[in-house]
């Protein structure tokens, strides 16, 4: 069954997959031995997600595309309600100021959130594709209420980049399929003034601002992780100091093993290693704009392309991020930044390219066939 699959996509997966539980292992050894006495803590529990990632990228890859066209939007439907749950009393987690996850069986958690965002494209393909006859002239009218309403809670937890992300590749997606200039216009004339007030009217995102134009204003305080960030790259130099070598996660740097784990990783593997992987992802994005382009049907194409801006501005973002190039926004960085919740939903965006692609080579296969 895996000889059906996109090779390379598969190569691609394996690489990163093996590179963020060496990563994993490597930025959180010294955190994990201080505070839970087990240096592997976070690599065992990595170790599982990505068994559970494996296993949802199978059978995401090989589900009857059908299944997604009919019930994919349910999917996003139940990241909302989760979105919802965390805002019930008992239920949500609260860490770095945010009400992000819901309590799970066994001490574990889960960010709805990000379900929310890998299947923003089928919500989407599912509205734009689907005639909903049952709503009538009230079709659009309710659509983006429920969009407005997601965003709406999403900022309350609070979660900015998400929004941003899905607002972003709603844009592209849209531009993409051939919706006129006017329309596109019309949402940034809305959009941007809004997020300036979004920013302006919260002192954490406004300080944050402030911390990206000039880190230095504030090095003990605000500026202190892009800056350590940056000194983590410096001192990387252009082959690193070797994997395990990095000072930079000896409490140096804060989220060394989540959303900064990629400084850690540019000091340890330098340039180089850090070109190599940006080409990794870039090669996946690739392969996704391939897949949407040669994909059977519009629904997949939306699919597939939303899937792939999705997973692009997930890496520009974090990667911006550490490098001083975009404020700083906890977003973790697919593959290699530790989390259940952002791991296993990466491979399910993998899995969706991989199953539409399979698509594509089956629909092929039987013209062949029968000609």
């Amino acid at each position: 069954m895996l000889s059906k699959l996109d090779k390379g996509l598969l190569l691609a997966l394996i690489f990163l997959m093996g590179l963020g539980l060496v990563q994993v292992y490597s930025s959180s050894y010294v955190y994990a031995g201080e505070k839970f006495g087990d240096a592997l803590h976070f690599f065992y529990r990595q170790f599982a997600f990505a068994t559970l990632g494996i296993v949802v990228l199978f059978v995401t890859s090989h589900m009857p595309w059908k299944l997604f066209e009919k019930y994919g939007v349910l999917i996003w439907g139940a990241a909302f309600v989760g979105i919802i749950l965390t805002f019930v009393p008992g239920l949500s987690i609260e860490a770095g100021g945010a009400a992000r996850w819901l309590k799970m069986p066994m001490g574990q958690r889960f960010e709805p959130s990000e379900l929310f965002k890998v299947t923003w494209p089928l919500f989407l393909a599912t509205i734009l594709f689907k005639d909903f006859k049952i709503l009538g002239q009230w079709k659009w009218p309710v659509m983006v209420s429920i969009i407005l309403t997601s965003f709406f809670l999403l900022l309350k937890q609070p979660d900015f980049g998400t929004v941003v992300i899905c607002t972003l590749s709603l844009i592209t997606i849209l531009f993409c399929f051939g919706i006129k200039w006017r329309y596109i216009s019309s949402g940034l004339i809305v959009a941007i003034p809004a997020a300036v007030i979004l920013v302006l009217s919260s002192p954490y995102r406004y300080k944050r601002i402030v911390a990206f134009i000039d880190p230095w204003a504030d090095p003990s305080q605000k500026g202190f992780q892009v800056i350590q960030s940056l000194l983590g790259y410096y001192s990387g130099g252009l082959f690193g100091n070797g994997l395990g070598q990095g000072q930079a996660k000896l409490f140096f740097l804060p989220e060394a093993h989540t959303d900064f784990t990629l400084a850690v990783l540019g000091e340890e593997i330098g340039f180089v290693g850090f070109a190599a992987v940006i080409l990794v992802y870039g090669f996946i994005v690739f392969r996704g704009v391939q897949i949407s382009f040669r994909a059977n049907a519009g629904f997949q194409q939306m699919v597939a392309l939303g899937v792939t801006v999705i997973f692009a501005f997930s890496v520009f973002i974090n990667a911006g991020v550490t490098l001083g190039m975009l404020p700083t926004k906890g977003l973790a960085l697919p593959f290699l930044s530790y989390g259940g919740s952002s791991l296993v939903c990466a491979c399910f965006m993998i899995g969706l390219l991989l199953n539409i692609e399979k698509q594509k080579k089956q629909s092929v296969f039987k013209r062949t066939k029968y000609k």
